[in-house]
């Protein structure tokens, strides 16, 4: 027990010098017991405090837990010039222009597929574009149903009805459809709806009718009044005889209000064939009569192509599912263009746009039937659009 003593007396000078008898001679404390020649002093650190040697045991100053091997440092970041180290995003606003473009035969009235993007040229502000992409789209349509609902013939009323439920039948979930009907004046059944079961509940309300006039000018006038306050394209089906009796409208009238009502297609379906040809056959129809039906055919095809349309006469109901489908076809099926104009300022202006088809060397494309003959077409496209504002 005597070992761990002397170990505690020998400790006690040695604490008295770190704790400030730093003024003992360095002499006094060389006459312990086992001298040995200290080792060469390191380089004075203050922050070690001073160093001593009482033998085998030397304490130096107390120093804080020292803390594990820092982890490796990742290279410094680049230095950021946006104060504070603030995150700042810029966003860039590069137009797309996407232009529906029909086109149709003039004859057929037929929607012509199979263009590619280099059969198509778009000239803006007389500017050519770059088209980046083609594609076929299926489009919803906005039509009015106008029907001539007559005391007439019971013929007429069953070939009115026929049609409008086989043109009801086309409609789909997207599409928009008004129900007008005329005799001597203009009945609004139902305005714009794609509620299919209020369309075919307006249909079915056909039953007896009123007056036995038939003034589809002034109804065909009023139509047209109404839809040019509907933005984009409408059509109108207008299925009747096509005669007028009373209206107060001229037929030089009506035409300048056909001509002049844009995006607009009228399609006729005349009635009444059947019934005109069996009564012609027996003599029974007079020529004063056969004369106001054809002026009344030749008013129906008339309307139609004035607008790009399309007239028919069908004289069997079997007819009617095939004359829908070409009316489908060319309302229905579209392409759409897409391009980044040349010209790429939010300035508000407005750019006029006209689409022409090309073949491959950049002339006008030529269209032939199975007989190589020429086949006239027209391109239906918006003639312009305005351009976005700095601050939209």
């Amino acid at each position: 027990m005597m070992i761990p003593f002397q170990r505690t007396r020998l400790a006690t000078p040695v604490l008295l010098v770190l704790f400030g008898l730093g003024s003992v001679p360095a002499t006094v404390l060389a006459q312990t017991p086992q001298q040995q020649t200290p080792p060469p002093a390191p380089p004075a650190d203050d922050s070690a405090g001073p160093q001593t040697d009482s033998g085998p045991i030397v304490i130096k100053k107390k120093k804080e837990e020292e803390a594990p091997p820092p982890a490796p440092v990742a290279p410094p970041a680049p230095k950021v010039k946006n104060p504070n180290n603030e995150v700042y995003s810029l966003r860039v606003d590069v137009p797309i222009v996407n232009l529906d473009v029909n086109v149709i035969l003039d004859k057929t009235h037929q929607f012509v597929p199979g263009l590619k993007a280099p059969n198509f040229l778009v000239l803006e502000d007389g500017v050519p574009q770059t088209i980046s992409s083609v594609r076929m789209a299926q489009t919803p349509i906005t039509a009015v149903m106008l029907l001539e609902f007559a005391s007439n013939s019971y013929y007429f009323i069953r070939d009115m009805q026929n049609a409008s439920f086989s043109f009801f039948n086309t409609l789909r979930p997207e599409d928009y459809v008004a129900v007008i009907t005329y005799d001597l004046r203009t009945h609004i059944l139902t305005d714009f709806t794609n509620n299919k079961q209020i369309v075919g509940g307006a249909l079915s309300s056909l039953i007896i009718p009123g007056f036995s006039d038939t003034n589809v000018f002034d109804a065909l006038y009023e139509t047209l009044d109404r839809v040019s306050r509907i933005e984009g394209r409408k059509y109108i089906i207008l299925i009747g005889t096509g005669r007028d009796t009373f209206s107060k409208l001229t037929l030089d009238k009506i035409l300048a209000k056909v001509k002049a009502t844009p995006n607009v297609t009228i399609f006729t379906i005349g009635t009444g064939a059947l019934v005109r040809e069996l009564a012609d056959a027996r003599g029974g129809m007079g020529s004063i009569t056969r004369l106001d039906y054809l002026q009344a055919d030749n008013q129906m095809k008339t309307f139609a192509r004035m607008t790009g349309g399309m007239s028919f006469n069908p004289m069997f109901q079997g007819a009617l599912p095939d004359i829908f489908s070409q009316i489908n076809d060319s309302i229905r099926n579209q392409y759409v263009l897409t391009y980044r104009p040349t010209n790429s300022k939010n300035d508000g202006s407005y750019r006029r746009v006209e689409v022409k088809l090309v073949d491959n060397e950049g002339h006008p494309l030529q269209m032939q039937d199975e007989k190589h003959k020429p086949l006239k077409y027209s391109v239906i496209a918006r003639d312009g659009y305005r351009a976005k504002n700095e601050v939209e």
